[in-house]
C-alpha cells in the first residue's frame, strides 16, 4: 500500500514500493533488477544524454530510468524486445567512432561502453564502407591526467564530478556536432588550465577519455619485478600495465632489528605494507605537556601547585576524553602504554601518503623484516583492490574496531558481546577529498564514526555557513538526525581522504535499546552539541556590524578574544607573568597583535568558530571541548602542523629535555629535546582565566567578538589602526 509519501509501481512483473521522488533506476534497483547506465553515476545529478537506461513506461516514447521519477500505478518494462533493440542501437551510436580497445580497456579492461557492448553483443560499427571518422585530437599536457577525446562519449559525467562535487568549475562543453568535446576553461589544454589534478574527473570517466598518465618517482631501495609483485595477492587483479607505468612508485625495503623506518612527527608521503618480519610502532615523545621549571613568585609557586593537582584531575575524569590514541595504521595506541606491534599484511602510512600528513609514530623493525614501500598513485589503485579492501577492512574489524569503540566515553557501557555483534554489521566506507557524505535535511539513515581523516561539520544560515566542528578519527556524527526527526540537522563533508564506519539506523536503534547508558550517553551528547551549536550561531546572525577591518582580521570568527583596553594599559605584562605561572613557566600569549580602535587584540587562542588549527593533527592531539575552547592533549608528537594552519599565530612549539631509550643502544638511555604544542585553554580549572584576573588595571579582558563589538560599535564605526 503506498502514502502520500510513498509510491507504488510494477517493474517487469514485481509490484514495488518507494519513497516519492525516486527514480525508475533507483526503484528497480531496489529489487534486485538491473538497468544499464552509462551516463548516469550514484552521487552525480542526472541528465540523461546517453539513453541506455531507455525503458517503456506505456508512453509514445521510452523513459530515461535514471532520471524520470516512479508514478503511481506506473508500470515499466526494462527487457522487452523492442527496449533491448533500442539499446542496442544506441550502443552501436556510440561504438561507432569508439577506439576498441581504448586504452582504458586496454590496460584495466573496465571501459564501461566496451563492457557493456560485449555484453550486449553489439560490435564498433556495422558500416564497414564507411570512411573512418577523422582523428580528434590528444591532449598530454596535464602531468598526471592524459585526455583522449576520441573516447569521448560526451556523458558530462567529468564535468558533473568537478561542477558539482569538487566545486572547480573547470570542465566544460565546447563545440557542436561532431566536433563537439569536453574543454577546459575557455578550450586550452587541460595543463594550462585552473585543472587541480585532483582527479575526480578521472575516477568519474566511464571510458579511456581520460586516464592516469603514470607517475614518475625516485623512491630509494631495491625495484621491484612487476610480475613478481603482480603475483602478490593483494595486487592480484590490477593491471602489469598499470605497475609498469608506475614502476619506481613501489619499492622493497628490508631493515635490520632495531631500524627505524619512519619517525613521528616527520613529513611523508608513502605508505609501508609489510611483506615478512614484525615491526614495533609507538610514540616516543613522552605522554606529558611541555613545562619548565619556574620559581619566580610566591604566586608563581602557588599556581603552579594548584594547577598540577587540578589538571591531573581534569585529565583523568574528562568524560570527552579517549583511552586509545589514533595512529594512522591498523591499530591505536592505549594511552597509558603508547605501543603496539604490526606483523605481515599490515599497512601504515595511509594518510601520509594520501594527504601528505606528519607521521603519527615512530616504527621499529622488531626483528628483521622486509616492507614494500609505495607512493600515492600505487596506494590508490591498490585500495580499490577488492582483495586488498577485504583484507584491510577485516584487519580492522578484527584488531582495531573494537578499541577504537571501547575508547570512545559514549561506547563505554557496550559488552564485549555486542561489540563482537556489531562488527560484523558495519561498513566501511571512504570518501574523496570534497565529498559530501551528507547535507543538511538529508534522510537520516545511521552514525558515522571517523576511521581515517577528517570530516567537515557545517551549518547554512541566510547569512551564509558556519563549521561546527572538525572532526578526526575517534570521532562520530550523525546522532542528532538518528535520535532527531530523522533528518539531517547538519552538512558533513570530507576534507580529506576520509573512511568512516558506518552503522546502519536499524543496528544503532538496537544499541540504544539493549544499552539504557549509552542512549543516556547521546542524549547528554546531543544537548552539549545543540547548546555548543547555539554558541557558535549566535556568532554572526544578526549582527549589525559591517566594518570592514574587523571582517578583514578575522574577529568575526573569534568566539574568545583577549583584548587589551590600551587607554588603561600600562604595559606591565602582569597578564603574560600570570600565564606563565599558570602553566609551569611557559605563556600562552603574547602581549602583541592587532588592533582595533583602542583595543589590542593579543597574541592567544581566539577559540574560533572554524579551528583550522585542527585539521591534520596526525594523532588527534587537538581538539574542541563542548565548552568550546582547544586544548592540546599530552599525546602531542611535536610535528608543528596545527601551529602552522593556525591563521593568527596563536599556536607556538616549545622544546623541552628529557631521557629516552636508545634504539641504537638497547637498555640504555640518551637526552633528547622534544617540542611539544602549547595554546591557550582558557583557564579552564580556574573561575576565570590567569591573565585577566592578574591585570591590575582591569585592561584584560576576555569576549565573544561578535557580542562585545557589536555593544560598543554597532551604528559608530570607526576606522581600525594597524
Amino acid at each position: 500500500m503506498s502514502s502520500p509519501e510513498t509510491v507504488s509501481l510494477n517493474i517487469d512483473g514485481k509490484d514495488v514500493t518507494v519513497p516519492k521522488g525516486t527514480t525508475i533506476y533507483n526503484a528497480a534497483k531496489s529489487v534486485g533488477i538491473d538497468i544499464p547506465v552509462l551516463c548516469h553515476l550514484p552521487g552525480l545529478e542526472p541528465v540523461a544524454v546517453c539513453r541506455i537506461c531507455a525503458v517503456d513506461v506505456g508512453a509514445r516514447v521510452y523513459a530515461a530510468a535514471c532520471l524520470r521519477q516512479a508514478e503511481p500505478g506506473m508500470k515499466v518494462k526494462t527487457n522487452t524486445e523492442p527496449v533491448v533493440q533500442a539499446r542496442k542501437t544506441l550502443l552501436e551510436l556510440l561504438m561507432a567512432d569508439h577506439p576498441v580497445p581504448c586504452e582504458k580497456h586496454k590496460e584495466l579492461g573496465s571501459c564501461e561502453l566496451e563492457l557493456l557492448a560485449e555484453k550486449e553483443g553489439v560490435a564498433a560499427s556495422k558500416n564497414r564502407f564507411a570512411p573512418p571518422p577523422a582523428p580528434r585530437k590528444l591532449d598530454h599536457s596535464a602531468a598526471n591526467i592524459a585526455v583522449n577525446h576520441n573516447a569521448c562519449i560526451l556523458c558530462d559525467r567529468c564535468i558533473r564530478a568537478c561542477t558539482n562535487v569538487k566545486q572547480n568549475f573547470v570542465i566544460g562543453r565546447n563545440g557542436k556536432g561532431y566536433v563537439a568535446q569536453i574543454g577546459f576553461d575557455n578550450d586550452m589544454p587541460m595543463g594550462q588550465s585552473s585543472c587541480v589534478s585532483c582527479g575526480e574527473c578521472m575516477v568519474s570517466c566511464p571510458t579511456g577519455a581520460l586516464t592516469n598518465v603514470g607517475f614518475e618517482a625516485h623512491l630509494a631501495g631495491e625495484k621491484v619485478d612487476i610480475e613478481w609483485l603482480s603475483k602478490l595477492p593483494i595486487f592480484q587483479g590490477i593491471s602489469a600495465a598499470f605497475l609498469q607505468r608506475n614502476e619506481g612508485a613501489v619499492v622493497k625495503r628490508p631493515f635490520k632489528k632495531g631500524e627505524i623506518i619512519c619517525r613521528e612527527g616527520e613529513f611523508g608521503n608513502t605508505a609501508f605494507y609489510l611483506l615478512e618480519g614484525k615491526v614495533d610502532i609507538f610514540i616516543s615523545s613522552p605522554v606529558q605537556r611541555a613545562t619548565k621549571k619556574d620559581t619566580r613568585s610566591f604566586f608563581g609557586i602557588v599556581r603552579k601547585m594548584a594547577n598540577r593537582l587540578t589538571q591531573a584531575g581534569r585529565d583523568t575524569e574528562d568524560p570527552e576524553r579517549m583511552k586509545y590514541i589514533p595512529i594512522d595504521a591498523t591499530v591505536d595506541l592505549h594511552l597509558g602504554n603508547p605501543t603496539a606491534q604490526l606483523g605481515p599484511g599490515d599497512l601504515f602510512g595511509e594518510m601520509s601518503a594520501l594527504s601528505f600528513y606528519p607521521r603519527s609514530a615512530t616504527v621499529r623493525a622488531s626483528e628483521d623484516c622486509v616492507l614494500l614501500e609505495m607512493l600515492r598513485p600505487v596506494l590508490q589503485i591498490l585500495q580499490k583492490n577488492p582483495a586488498f579492501k577485504k583484507e584491510m577492512d577485516l584487519k580492522y574489524k578484527d584488531r582495531a574496531l573494537a578499541n577504537q569503540l571501547r575508547s570512545m566515553p559514549i561506547f563505554g557501557s557496550l559488552t564485549p558481546e555486542f561489540i563482537d555483534e556489531l562488527r560484523n554489521k558495519v561498513e566501511l566506507v571512504k570518501y574523496d577529498p570534497g565529498t559530501v557524505i551528507f547535507s543538511e535535511g538529508d534522510p537520516a539513515d545511521a552514525l558515522y564514526i571517523v576511521r581515517i581523516g577528517f570530516v567537515k561539520v557545517l551549518k547554512l544560515f541566510p547569512g551564509g555557513e558556519l563549521t561546527l566542528a572538525y572532526l578526526h578519527r575517534g570521532t562520530y556524527f550523525g546522532e542528532m538526525g538518528l535520535m532527531g526527526e530523522m533528518v539531517r540537522t547538519a552538512t558533513c563533508t570530507a576534507l580529506d581522504h576520509v573512511e568512516v564506519v558506518r552503522i546502519k539506523a536499524v543496528d544503532f536503534n538496537l544499541m540504544l535499546e539493549k544499552f539504557p547508558q549509552v542512549r543516556a550517553e547521546f542524549e547528554k551528547e546531543i544537548r552539549n552539541r545543540q547548546e555548543q551549536t547555539k554558541a557558535i550561531t549566535q556568532i554572526g546572525q544578526t549582527s549589525d556590524v559591517t566594518m570592514r577591518d574587523f571582517l578583514d582580521q578575522g574577529l568575526m570568527k573569534a568566539q574568545s578574544l583577549l583584548l587589551l583596553d590600551l587607554e588603561r594599559c600600562t604595559r606591565c605584562d602582569e597578564c603574560v607573568r600570570a600565564c606563565a605561572d599558570a602553566h609551569d613557566g611557559i605563556t600562552r600569549l603574547v602581549r602583541d597583535g592587532l588592533r582595533f580602535d583602542r583595543f589590542l587584540v593579543a597574541t592567544a587562542c581566539r577559540s574560533c568558530t572554524d579551528p583550522l588549527c585542527m585539521v591534520g593533527c596526525p594523532v588527534g592531539s587537538i581538539r574542541r571541548r563542548n565548552s568550546l575552547e582547544i586544548i592540546i592533549e599530552d599525546w602531542c608528537v611535536g610535528c608543528g602542523l596545527c601551529a602552522e594552519q593556525c591563521p593568527y599565530g596563536n599556536i607556538n612549539l616549545h622544546p623541552f629535555d628529557t631521557r629516552e631509550d636508545d634504539p641504537d643502544h638497547p637498555g640504555m638511555k640518551k637526552a633528547q629535546v622534544r617540542n611539544k604544542a602549547t595554546v591557550c585553554d582558557l583557564c579552564t580549572e580556574h573561575e576565570e582565566p590567569s591573565c585577566v584576573y592578574a591585570c591590575p588595571h582591569d585592561a584584560a579582558h576576555r569576549v565573544n567578538a561578535q557580542e562585545f563589538f557589536t555593544r560598543h560599535y554597532v551604528g559608530t564605526p570607526k576606522t581600525a589602526a594597524r
